[in-house]
């Protein structure tokens, strides 16, 4: 039992969790999934509900084409791909739609897009059409959460900025905007978001400068 265990959280396994959330982030180093980063971090709450609809859709999409990877043909290995994303998208946005519906018409068509999401379509073609159950699940949640901290810190910096709201709720008192505080508007402007992005790139890169030399 012990070495089932020890086999299953080897080194190279942890690594599949722990690398994408620094040295091989979806988004601030391989620079994948930034249109949902620009279009739906105003609020955390979109980014949250967002991150934990690409995660669902990852962890099943990983699996799936890891179980079918030795029957699958070559010539339509990308069809059958869209087609189980597509598949599993369309249970989120129901899902989405049933308990969160407010949510839901906030994200709009951006859940959709999730079927085209390069993060996504990357693990499927990169890792999990030609590994294992076990790793492809942990390489599905280590990207998924690598995505999802990106996108939650973004909006965690435009709408405290922008608003002066944490989840909806006002977080900066009403004495300051009586002393002259103004929201700073720019911030839930898409621009705004790049440029957050930028600023997290730039600080993980100043801090692992192996990132800057294998650039």
């Amino acid at each position: 039992m012990a070495e089932k265990k020890e086999a299953l959280f080897s080194k190279k396994n942890r690594k599949l969790l722990s690398d994408p959330l620094d040295s091989a982030n979806p988004i601030s180093v391989q620079v994948l999934g930034i249109c949902s980063a620009l279009a739906i971090t105003v609020q955390i709450e979109q980014a949250f509900v967002m991150s934990l609809s690409v995660l669902a859709v990852m962890i099943f999409g990983n699996i799936i084409v890891s179980i079918l990877r030795n029957l699958i043909p070559s010539r339509i290995r990308i069809i059958v791909q869209l087609v189980v994303v597509a598949a599993l998208v369309i249970l989120v946005d129901e899902v989405l739609k049933a308990f969160l519906p407010d949510v839901s018409e906030k994200l709009s068509v951006f859940v959709g897009l999730i079927i085209s999401n390069c993060i996504i379509m990357g693990r499927l073609e990169a890792f999990a059409l030609g590994n294992k159950i076990w790793p492809s699940f942990l390489d599905a949640i280590g990207n998924a959460i690598g995505y999802a901290w990106i996108l939650v810190a973004v909006a965690l910096f435009r709408e405290v900025l922008g608003s002066g709201k944490f989840w909806g709720i006002q977080i900066i008192p009403e004495s300051f905007y009586e002393l002259g505080y103004m929201n700073n508007n720019m911030m839930i402007l898409p621009p705004m978001a790049l440029i957050t992005v930028a600023l997290i790139i730039w600080a993980q890169r100043s801090r692992n400068k192996d990132l800057i030399e294998e650039n």
